[in-house]
């Protein structure tokens, strides 16, 4: 018994050492995660254009994209102090990781309106872009059933070498109408192809924006409360 008693501090005593020599290296890497976080965002507010839309959107996606360094770099600060003083709650660093977190979930709650205005907007003009797309088709599609602009079609056609020089009329007609349905057909591909794009861009801002905002605000708060409780 008194062997494995003394088998044991010693190893004790070494975790003990390898936690207080790491405890100070968790606190300098979280230090350096949120200082690197507040570059990036000094970087980003210096080329700040508030009125444009597009740039909003690039505001709110760079700091959601951000956050999460930061949230971990508070995160390793508080389980250093934790490590190092258990029995102590109102400490300095605690208050400093406090007041960072409510930062930045202030930001996040700040930046949730630009996020869902930025949307519509972007949005709007996805689809006023398709609503001109979709006239253009249907004034092809009317150009299409002008036998008259077929026959001209049919002709230039002719004259570009595309159709065999005994091609009749008929020939000519029927090269016309083929021509103009790949258009039709091409022209409906794309709009179908910008839709898809739209529809992704617009969930993508959604989710990968405006809903991680709001988990990351909520993140922050409850780093703030675990810092000082």
């Amino acid at each position: 018994m008194i062997t494995f008693w003394h088998r044991a501090l010693p190893a004790s005593e070494l975790g003990s050492s390898s936690a207080g020599r790491l405890t100070p290296l968790m606190r300098w890497l979280g230090l350096t995660l949120v200082i690197l976080l507040l570059l990036q965002m000094v970087v980003l507010l210096g080329a700040s254009d508030w009125a444009s839309a597009e740039f909003q959107q690039v505001m709110v996606q760079r700091l959601v994209t951000l956050s999460p360094m930061g949230f971990i770099g508070l995160l390793l600060m508080l389980i250093s102090s934790r490590l190092d003083h258990p029995g102590k709650a109102k400490l300095p660093i605690r208050w400093l990781i406090c007041a960072f977190s409510s930062l930045f979930a202030i930001a996040m709650i700040a930046v949730i309106p630009m996020a869902i205005s930025g949307n519509q907007t972007l949005a709007g003009q996805a689809n006023q872009t398709l609503k001109q797309r979709r006239d253009q088709l249907e004034e092809a599609r009317r150009q299409a059933q002008n036998p008259e602009a077929l026959k001209v079609l049919g002709a230039q056609l002719a004259q570009a070498g595309q159709l065999p020089a005994t091609a009749t009329d008929e020939d000519q007609q029927k090269a016309a109408n083929d021509f103009v349905a790949g258009q039709l057909t091409q022209m409906d591909q794309q709009i179908q192809q910008m839709e898809r794009q739209r529809n992704l861009a617009v969930n993508q801002r959604r989710f990968g924006g405006t809903l991680s905002a709001v988990v990351l605000a909520v993140a922050f708060v409850l780093l703030a409360l675990t810092a000082v409780l």
